[in-house]
This record gives structure tokens, C-alpha cells and sequence, in this order.
């Protein structure tokens, strides 16, 4: 089979040519840009790994653009309209919110793997629109709302391709159109998991549930799940289930980040060696910075990447201070992190809800400012793609030599949330930020521990994960200091024109 036009390298079009063949089997002809039905029959899975900078991206990104010309739908999550026998459907998810953001900057409409396990449930009015805007209904007349509304919508849509967005646009709140949501009852049909490496059994079991077609794109070298003592999914695969891109793509070369990212598997390579070579880089890249304290004002929207709980502990306090947050306050700015739902089973409904707008686990939130009931939060979810909800929530901040968190601000029960302007790597996976603070104290001290993981020093580990976090500029923090903010704290950097979606769970 001949390639693309596209540059691939020698494994990449290796791959692309067996992933073509697996689509074949799978009814889509992706070269001759025709469909079949779709097949009944076992789920068909495969892997396709490769460390930073070996093209997976790339390639997942070209596999959607030829399903996408050669018939098949792209299913977000958002809603799908009316099923087809003869229809073929696209899902690319993501485990969090931030990682499938990453790829919509890169032209991939991607979602996450919670919107699809749980599907929105549209007011029938509303649901019109929806259908009118995806061309399977006639154009509506709905009260309340002018024609100059429906033009805003369809305007809206032509662009960005999202229901949602077109209804906000038209003047409604997602309340008024998404009535809940539910389990999703139907199978789709072919799936694209990006950051497949933070993947479970429990959650790749659910995917297999959905997709009778799943690829997985994972990196072999990242630290596997918490909950995965048997590593990560694909690492079990026979070997016929795994593609394998072992070269550096040729966009990638000239990165001295991934230069760094790469020199980690030399086995003869110590802690000190290492850092000799991201001195070397620094000295020739501004990519790479030495960095001599931590920089504060990167902190509120970068987390600073620790190994130690206590290490992050540290440094978020220290933040505080240097901007004089008071104790029993949240300034407007401070990042947080989602620590997961606090709610009893009877309000189940109210935790989809608050799981389908991105309040999910390890979920990145900037705090705005107080709702109009106590406890609750105007926030903004990052990397989401409506970021703004209104919820219940319990802050929780941890204080150095503090068993229990300090709870600044508090509803009886909602979303919980730590403090975010630290993280630890291993919650970082799956993200991606511009520039990126390593904290690299404590790599020293894990390579002091002398641990192993998966049969390579843990620090290694821990360091090829963290450094991989920054897309553009890496700072190696080589001491124990904090910079004074050259600024308040703001949130204007994250002006948006959706409007709020409250999300209020009941007391």
C-alpha cells in the first residue's frame, strides 16, 4: 500500500499501512475511501507506543482525517443525533480533560472517555435545534427564541462544529437543554485513545464494552496508573496487537527537551550525569533553563512538577503566602485540582452531572470566586471545552506538618478540591503545558532511594515524565527558593464568551 502524501518516517508509515488493514477488517477501506456495515463479531484491539517526539500524535491525527474523508462520523459526546443501521461513527478520547484539550489544539476533535461512557439527555424542543444544525431536521420554531437566536446558532456551529456552543450562543444554559445524562445504552463502533498509558483494566473493560474497534496510543516509557500494579494496558498484548515507533520523528529532532527525554535510556546514565546534560542544553537552547528558585507567577496556571507529597505541600504554601492569600479565603486565580465527588448515592444524577462538565478526578480548575450560595464556586475547568460551571464545592488546603486540611471554603458536599499550584508527576500524566517547572530536589532524592520501577530507576522514570510535560520550555529548579509574584493573581487570561452552566447539587 502507498503511503500518504504526508512525510511519515519508515515505522510511522509501517504503521499506518497496519492500522489501514485493521480498518479494512473493521469494514472501512480508509485508501479507497469506502464503507461497509458495521461488523458484528469479538472486539478487535490495538496498541500503538512509542516515547515523545516518535510521531503518535501525527499519526492518530491522519487516521482520523482519512475515516473522517472516507465517510465516517465523528461522535464527541456532546450529542449524536438519530442512530443508522448503515451509519459509521468516530470516537478520540482522552483520559482528562487537559490531555483531549491538547489534541483539539491540534485539529482532533477529541473528548473524554467519562463523556462518552456518559451521554447527555436533551430537552425534545432544544433537540430540534440540535437536529436542524446537523442537517437530518427541518429549521424550528421554538418559543422564546428569535430567528436572529437560530442564525447565532447555526453561525456558531459552522465554525466550531459543537451543539452545545451553538445553543449557548443562541442564549440558552446548558440547564435549559440538557436535561441529565445517563450510562450509555449503544455501542459506537471505532475508538482512538490518546495517553492510553493512564488507562486501567476497569476503564479499558468499559472502552471494549463501547467499541468493537479500539486503537490505543500510549507511551511505554511513562510511570503506569496507581491502581495498575500489573503495568499499563497494552503492555499485556500479544505482540501481533502492538505497533512499536522507536524513531524520532523528523518535526521532533531538533528539540533539546526531547533530546533530554530520550538520553534517560542510557542505562550507564546517573542522576549527575543528567543534570550535566540539561546544563549542557541550557547552555545552548532557551528552551532549557537552569533555574535557580521556582518562579512563582508560573505556579497559578503551571504547576511546579514534585515527586514528594510533601515537597508540594511545601511549595503551595509557600505560594500563598507570597501572594497573602488569606487563611480563611481563595483569592480569584488560585488553580485547584478536582480530588474527586463527595455526594451519597441517592444524588447520583448530580454526580454525572458534575463528571460530565469535567469535575472529574485530577481535573485542572482555576477558582473565580464565590457562588451566590455558600460553598459554592465559580470555576474554570481547564482544558474543557465549555470551562465555566457554578458548583458545590470543598476546598481542601494542606498545611506543612498538618495531618488534617485547612477548608477554607466548604458546601456540605460537591466537588472536592486540593490546591493546584503543585502537582505531583504522576497526576500530571496525561497534561501538557507551554513551560514546565521540575522540582528537581526531589528527583535527586528518589535517585538517592535507589527505587525501581518496571526495571529502571524510578527518578528516570519520574524525570521522562515530567520533562515530556513541557511543549515549548522546560525550567530545571535546582533549589529550594521561590521567586516574589511580579503580579496579583488574575483570571482575565481566561476570558470566554460560553456562558455558566450551574451545577448545584441539592443539600
Amino acid at each position: 500500500m502507498t503511503p500518504p502524501a504526508l512525510q511519515f518516517s519508515e515505522d510511522q508509515a509501517a504503521a499506518h499501512d497496519r492500522l489501514s488493514a485493521f480498518m479494512a477488517e473493521a469494514g472501512v477501506d480508509i485508501e479507497n475511501r469506502t464503507l461497509a456495515p458495521p461488523r458484528k463479531g469479538k472486539a478487535r484491539l490495538l496498541a500503538v507506543t512509542g516515547k515523545a517526539g516518535s510521531g503518535k500524535t501525527l499519526l492518530l491525527a491522519e487516521l482520523c482525517r482519512a475515516l473522517t474523508e472516507a465517510g465516517v462520523e465523528t461522535v464527541s459526546g456532546d450529542w449524536e443525533g438519530k442512530r443508522r443501521r448503515d451509519r459509521r461513527t468516530l470516537a478520540v478520547l482522552a483520559p482528562t480533560n487537559k490531555a483531549a484539550s491538547v489534541l483539539r489544539q491540534r485539529g482532533v476533535t477529541a473528548t473524554t472517555i467519562h463523556r462518552i461512557l456518559y451521554t447527555p439527555v436533551y430537552d425534545p424542543q432544544y433537540e430540534k435545534i440540535a437536529e436542524w444544525l446537523a442537517g437530518t431536521g427541518k429549521r424550528p420554531e421554538i418559543e422564546g427564541l428569535t430567528e436572529e437566536a437560530l442564525d447565532r446558532a447555526a453561525a456558531f456551529y459552522a465554525r466550531h462544529a459543537s451543539i452545545p456552543g451553538a445553543l449557548m450562543a443562541a442564549g440558552l444554559r446548558g440547564s435549559d437543554f440538557i436535561t441529565g445524562w445517563k450510562r450509555r445504552e449503544d455501542p459506537l463502533d471505532i475508538g482512538l485513545v490518546d495517553e492510553a498509558s493512564m488507562l486501567d483494566a476497569r476503564q479499558l473493560e468499559d472502552l471494549h464494552e463501547i467499541f468493537p474497534s479500539l486503537v490505543l496510543f500510549g507511551d511505554p516509557a511513562q510511570l503506569a496508573p496507581v491502581n495498575a500494579p500489573g503495568g499499563m494496558v497494552f503492555d499485556a498484548l500479544p505482540e501481533d496487537r502492538k505497533l512499536h515507533l522507536a524513531r524520532v520523528h523528523r518535526q521532533a529532532a531538533d528539540n533539546p527537551i526531547l533530546d533530554l527525554a530520550h538520553a534517560l535510556a542510557d542505562p550507564a546514565l546517573d542522576f549527575e550525569g543528567f543534570e550535566a546534560l540539561v546544563r549542557q542544553a541550557a547552555a545552548r537552547d532557551e528552551r532549557v533553563i537552569w533555574g535557580e528558585r521556582v518562579e512563582v507567577d508560573l505556579m497559578a496556571r503551571s504547576p511546579v512538577l514534585v515527586w514528594r507529597n510533601a515537597t508540594r505541600i511545601r511549595l503551595i504554601d509557600a505560594f500563598r503566602r507570597v501572594h497573602e492569600a488569606p487563611e480563611d479565603a481563595l483569592l480569584p486565580g488560585e488553580p485547584l485540582i478536582c480530588d474527586g465527588i463527595e455526594l451519597p448515592l441517592k444524588h447520583r444524577q448530580k454526580r454525572l452531572d458534575l463528571e460530565a462538565r469535567g469535575l472529574i478526578k485530577g481535573a485542572q480548575v482555576i477558582w473565580l470566586g464565590p457562588g451566590k450560595k455558600p460553598g459554592f464556586s465559580r470555576l474554570h475547568v481547564v482544558g474543557a471545552e465549555d470551562p465555566r460551571v457554578s458548583a458545590a464545592s470543598i476546598v481542601k488546603i494542606e498545611k506543612p506538618g498538618e495531618e488534617e486540611p485547612f477548608i477554607p471554603f466548604a458546601a456540605g458536599m460537591g466537588a472536592t478540591f486540593l490546591h493546584g499550584a503543585a502537582v505531583t508527576i504522576h497526576k500530571a500524566q496525561g497534561s501538557q503545558w507551554d513551560t514546565v517547572q521540575v522540582f528537581a530536589p526531589d528527583l535527586f532524592a528518589a535517585a538517592r532511594a535507589g527505587r525501581t520501577e518496571a526495571g529502571q530507576p524510578l527518578w528516570k522514570r519520574l524525570a521522562y515524565v515530567a520533562i515530556t510535560r513541557a511543549e515549548g520550555r522546560l525550567i530545571w529548579v535546582v533549589r529550594n527558593r521561590l521567586s516574589r509574584p511580579g503580579a496579583p493573581l488574575d483570571t482575565s487570561d481566561l476570558a470566554t464568551q460560553a456562558a455558566p452552566l450551574r451545577l448545584e447539587p441539592e443539600a
